[in-house]
């Protein structure tokens, strides 16, 4: 595969704006990509996800998108319900009805989006008690990273860095 030094750098250059397009023109490549890594992922794949989880973090801001935040929910645990709710001075049973619905997988989610912890600057006003999907999105760093390709496909859609990931990826990796 040849490298496509145009590709990567208007990857690296998203901006919000242009990110939506980018994002469903590549989606198809990505998912195909993606689903062939699932199949025969190589020995080193952990590692070179770190190395780009890494690289692309040291120079993205979550907070100048919180697309994440805007347009999709997490899934919250019971321990996240619970530690939250206390947190807010609120029973769990409460915390549940005020903010989450269950959704049709039978998952606790919030009852819209954007997330109403979400402040105009884009600070989680729970960040320090955020649920664990929270913590650990967009999930490009996690062990056994073959496991979580369809949802790194999905995660394209949402986060920049995640399409910068995955279009380095395809990069240093080629199938």
């Amino acid at each position: 595969m040849r490298i496509c030094w145009r590709r990567i750098k208007l990857a690296q250059k998203l901006t919000l704006e242009s990110f939506e397009k980018t994002a469903r023109e590549r989606f198809s490549e990505n998912k195909k990509y993606l689903s062939k890594l699932k199949k025969k992922a190589p020995a080193k794949l952990d590692s070179v996800m770190q190395q780009l989880h890494d690289a692309e973090f040291k120079r993205t801001d979550c907070l100048t998108c919180a697309n994440c935040c805007k347009t999709t929910g997490p899934l919250f645990t019971k321990s996240d319900v619970e530690r939250i709710a206390k947190v807010l001075r609120l029973k769990p049973a409460a915390f549940e009805q005020q903010y989450l619905r269950t959704d049709e997988d039978g998952d606790l989610v919030l009852q819209q989006v954007p997330c109403v912890f979400l402040d105009a600057e884009n600070y989680c006003t729970i960040y320090e008690h955020r649920p664990k999907a929270c913590r650990e999105y967009p999930h490009t760093d996690r062990p056994k990273f073959h496991q979580i390709t369809e949802l790194t496909a999905q995660n394209t859609l949402v986060c920049p860095a995640t399409l910068r990931i995955v279009e380095a990826l395809k990069q240093k990796l080629p199938l």
